[in-house]
């Protein structure tokens, strides 16, 4: 926890009021009043502090007679939080507390008004789900300043324990979205949880967790212990988080449950009952609107499937938005051909006003599309000659991949600024040009990291493309193993070091206010 001294930097005047005492000592009621006084340079006006620091006040007090007895009362909210001489405050709500010292001695009191603005440590930044060697989970933050003198730094401690004190975790936590105001985090539950006959409201089982976005407080817990094969890897889920929807949550086996935010319940699918691929991508418009794309691979039938909006699943093939028992034969034109990675091409906030958005499919015939998103459309492109553009004039290109270069599992990002693919091998970052006929394994090493050891687990690209977020850890080392740099996206210079924040990621999210 976070201790917190703010030193004054308004001088205001002090609100003083004085009654007299009237008796039959003539002699006291001659006497000249004790006035009270408070140092304005010893309390602020205003205190803006962030959730779970603690305020500490040292008020400075002046009598112009001495010897009487002063006492204390400070206020929030008008009513009495204290009596101390010394005002210490634990941030634990949000919110405007308007605030009252109020000094007496026998002959008056004076009044100081202040208020206390607690604001939110997590409002915007780097956000980062890991596990340590048993598998235990922790929740790192990194805030991003709103001033240029404050460095970034991540807070200290697991935010899991730090705002959810009653809550414990489940083990093995896996991925995280942010999604209609909350974090949604997937933990997988301890090892053979199945077999200890686990169950209950804080039982280390497969567990999703709503956490306030501004808080990181647990509002509400999902654990599913009714389905033994429900091991959650992917949460298929976009930022609007549109009501009514059940998403898809991908799960180690392949298999794809279905996940309705808004009512907080897991169900077997009546749609997606194939297995497939671990590589999706969930895309939508930023948040302001309905629009979004779920896309994954279907291994079953080899087709690259997307849910519209809540619409489908429509498969990718030769005719207009094919069914499931259509995408076979000369329809299906990836000619089972298997998903390697599937990877979106982020766009800027300009780029987004005047281009649409695309994608990267790697399959394992060494072949690459490319294809524009369209609204209501899908990517037309035969795999098997390297052209044929059916319903418009999008683009498409191809490069070799091979099957040993980039995985399911492997950590990529691409960017339309640089034209590039950022994919991470072992401790090293590779860079790939994406349209040239440049190999995927004649790719250049653009920046490594940590000992020959280490390996990247995660990469975030930041909203103007500069810069590049690299998560990696030490599996030799033993604690905190975890670590997150920041680097220039282009020649790929590591700009900022924040070493051993957390245990090996397996997620890591830019959370946006």
């Amino acid at each position: 926890m976070k201790i917190k001294f703010i030193s004054a930097v308004l001088v205001i005047s002090t609100i003083f009021v004085t009654t007299s005492c009237v008796n039959d000592d003539t002699t006291n009621a001659d006497r000249e009043l004790s006035e009270i006084t408070i140092d304005s340079t010893s309390v602020n006006k205003v205190y803006n502090i962030n959730k779970n620091d603690i305020l500490t006040i040292h008020p400075k007090v002046h009598q112009s007679l001495d010897g009487l007895e002063l006492t204390y009362t400070w206020e929030i909210n008008q009513e009495v939080y204290s009596h101390a001489n010394t005002f210490e405050y634990n941030a634990k709500l949000l919110g405007t507390f308007q605030c009252r010292l109020i000094v007496e001695n026998s002959d008056g009191k004076t009044f100081y008004p202040f208020t206390i603005n607690v604001n939110s440590p997590y409002e915007e930044g780097i956000a980062v789900i890991s596990q340590d060697t048993e598998g235990k989970s922790m929740l790192s933050f990194m805030l991003t300043p709103t001033d240029t003198e404050t460095p970034r730094h991540f807070t200290s401690g697991d935010c899991f324990a730090i705002n959810n004190q009653d809550t414990p975790f489940a083990s093995r936590a896996i991925d995280m979205v942010q999604s209609s105001g909350s974090l949604i985090i997937a933990c997988q539950g301890v090892e053979g949880w199945q077999d200890k006959g686990l169950s209950g409201h804080n039982a280390d089982v497969p567990t999703l967790y709503y956490l306030n976005e501004k808080t990181l407080v647990a509002e509400n817990i999902l654990t599913v212990a009714e389905y033994s094969d429900f091991k959650p890897t992917h949460l298929i889920i976009p930022s609007v988080g549109a009501s009514g929807v059940a998403y898809p949550v991908l799960c180690e086996n392949g298999s794809i449950y279905e996940f309705s935010t808004t009512e907080g319940a897991i169900s077997k699918p009546t749609k997606l009952q194939s297995k497939y691929a671990q590589t999706c991508l969930a895309h939508d418009d930023g948040g302001t609107g309905w629009y979004f794309d779920l896309i994954f691979w279907d291994k079953t039938v080899g087709g690259l499937c997307e849910i519209y909006s809540g619409y489908g699943p429509y498969y990718c093939g030769h005719k207009y938005h094919l069914l499931r028992e259509e995408c076979q034969g000369q329809d299906n034109y990836f000619n089972g051909n298997d998903i390697v990675k599937i990877v979106l091409i982020e766009l800027t906030d300009k780029q987004k006003r005047t281009e649409r958005s695309e994608i990267l499919v790697l399959t394992k015939n060494a072949f690459m599309t490319r294809k524009t998103i369209l609204d209501t459309g899908f990517w037309v492109y035969d795999a098997s000659t390297g052209s044929n553009v059916l319903f418009d004039n999008g683009g498409t290109t191809t490069a070799c991949v091979g099957t040993d270069i980039i995985n399911e599992n492997t950590p990529c990002v691409a960017n339309k600024t640089y034209y590039s693919l950022l994919f991470g091998k072992g401790n090293r970052l590779m860079r790939w040009n994406y349209t040239t006929q440049q190999t995927l394994d004649k790719a250049d090493v653009l920046q490594t990291f940590g000992s020959d050891d280490a390996i990247i687990t995660d990469l975030v690209l930041s909203s103007d493309h500069l810069t590049t977020y690299v998560a990696f850890y030490e599996p030799n080392q033993p604690g905190l193993n975890g670590s997150v740099y920041v680097i220039n996206t282009d020649n790929g210079k590591i700009l900022e070091r924040h070493d051993n924040v957390c245990y090996r990621p397996t997620r890591m999210i830019y959370k946006k206010k």
